[in-house]
């Protein structure tokens, strides 16, 4: 039996990836290092390659290619330690990150680093990338919302571009600081207050955090708000924004969409991934209503929509249901756009879709919809010619065998796709890795990892990282035949994915950061 993924009300999923730690930003405590408070600022040396935000680039593909000399065995045990550059301790839930840039990483938690005070708030920490001495980090007081959701602190994964930060707290702000930070401390250079300066409700049926990573696309970052539902399914602000276009400089809004309105089901709490097409930047917007939705970048002009559920479904409370939301973050690869639904992990396992979209493709019609027609999902079909459907990966499996244990093809999911050499990894809720065809959809093999799963898989160097809810990271060998993994204990669940980076493996198991290097 797979074990059951916590309470509705500690969700935050995503993956499913920030402030001082000082007196500000609702925080009235300075936080400092015993023994350090007098030391120099430590000097960083930035690497020679960099992971600046979830998926390392706003395509978001979770590949690191360039990477070479990974560790595939490894040991955290007291007494058998193997392969250890060095580990930090977090707080006891850590999800955003870990982000490495200019010689830092940063990592998202729920406790003070070097504090003993057990009262949970939503913190930054950065830690020098050579040796992972502590250098600076934010922190947040708790918005009273009346949900456990705030016991995980901060789960954004912050975005880092030159030297500045941009990172949403656990009090739905979309802050942006000084990656130098400040004496220890965070240096922030703005912030925008969702839910005061936005009206956005701070959804999810039974509460949440907002968790978007940010994009950054020329002059400006994009921000999913997290406006959702209250716990009898009503969205009490069905106007506010869903997603956001700020200036990367002052925090101004520039331009804002609320396109999924009263139908969002529950919370938004995806990632916008971005491409290049015909030379115009487009920005992709996972909806909390099941649709997936591609603006200009610049203007906020809608592209085109796309349904990833099938028209017959149908949402329904409490894991009931068929119909999902978007938790995974798009991924973009030659031209083509690769999404799962699902919903957050305590509506447990149920009916998922994976999509492959033509992101060239140009709408024929006046609601610039590009879903394939009805629920036919053959994109040769000529009712399709229109549709950017390339092919279709998921529902349940019809008919279903006596005595089978799969009920789906693919089933919800909260995890983001890797991608490389044209094969796609693809992880579900209940603890299935699948490799596919990234070009054709067509399975070649899947992996049960005998528990569920909130983290989604990196390859690099030839290797594909999988960490699961029992603590177990799985490495496979990259390919289309399935080779046994080599499975590590971490000790505690891994609920995000890890990032690969200089030689350097990063693992987060929520209560610490290992940095993991077989040299």
């Amino acid at each position: 039996m797979r074990r059951r993924l916590y309470s509705r009300k500690l969700f935050l999923a995503g993956l499913f990836l920030l402030l001082p730690g000082v007196g500000c930003l609702g925080s009235g405590t300075t936080y400092s290092i015993k023994g350090e408070e007098d030391a120099p600022a430590p000097a960083v040396k930035p690497g020679v390659r960099s992971w600046p935000m979830f998926g390392g680039t706003v395509h978001r593909n979770l590949a690191n290619p360039d990477e070479t000399g990974l560790p595939d065995n490894w040991s955290i045990q007291e007494g058998k330690t193997k392969n250890i550059k060095w580990s930090a301790k977090l707080g006891d839930k850590a999800l955003g990150g870990p982000i490495v840039a200019g010689g830092r990483v940063f990592v998202g938690t729920n406790r003070p680093h070097g504090s003993s005070e057990e009262e949970y708030k939503g913190v930054l920490i950065c830690f020098r990338e050579s040796d992972g001495k502590f250098l600076w980090q934010a922190v947040h007081d708790t918005l009273k919302d009346g949900t456990g959701a705030q016991n995980y602190g901060i789960v954004s994964s912050p975005c880092v571009e030159g030297e500045r930060v941009y990172y949403v707290s656990n009090r739905w702000e979309v802050i942006c600081a000084d990656a130098a930070g400040d004496d220890g401390k965070a240096k922030i250079l703005w912030k925008l207050d969702m839910i005061k300066d936005l009206h956005v409700y701070p959804g999810g049926i039974a509460g949440s955090l907002s968790i978007c990573s940010p994009l950054i696309v020329d002059n400006l970052v994009f921000v999913v708000t997290a406006n959702g539902a209250e716990g009898k399914g009503k969205v009490p602000a069905p106007d506010a924004p869903s997603f956001i276009a700020l200036d990367k400089n002052t925090g101004k809004v520039v331009w804002q969409d609320h396109s999924p309105g009263k139908n969002i089901m529950d919370g938004q709490w995806a990632n916008p991934a971005a491409a290049k097409v015909n030379g115009q930047w487009h920005v992709y917007f996972p909806g909390g209503d099941g649709w997936l939705y591609a603006f200009e970048a610049k203007t906020g002009k809608l592209v085109w929509k796309f349904d990833c559920n099938p028209k017959k479904s149908e949402f329904r409370p409490g894991g009931r249901g068929t119909r999902n939301y978007i938790v995974a973050t798009p991924v973009i690869w030659e031209n083509k756009l690769y999404i799962a639904t699902g919903r957050q992990p305590d509506d447990g396992n149920g009916e998922g879709h994976l999509w492959c979209i033509d992101i060239t493709k140009t709408p024929k019609n006046p609601d610039k919809d590009l879903s394939p027609v009805g629920d036919n999902f053959d994109p040769k079909a000529e009712i399709n010619k229109d549709s950017g459907l390339v092919w279709h990966f998921g529902g349940p499996i019809m008919p279903r065998p006596e005595g089978a244990g799969r009920e789906y093809v693919f089933g919800r999911s909260v995890s983001t796709v890797a991608i490389h050499d044209g094969l796609l990894y693809a992880a579900e809720l209940a603890g299935y890795l699948n490799c596919l065809d990234a070009r054709t959809g067509k399975k070649y093999w899947e992996f049960d990892l005998k528990a569920n799963t909130w983290s989604s898989p990196l390859y690099a160097d030839g290797k594909v990282y999988m960490g699961s809810d029992d603590g177990a990271m799985f490495v496979f060998a990259h390919g289309k035949e399935l080779k046994k993994p080599t499975k590590i204990d971490m000790s505690e669940q891994l609920l995000s994915p890890p990032t690969a980076v200089n030689g350097v493996l990063y693992v987060s198991n929520g209560t610490n950061l290992y940095a993991i290097a077989a040299k």
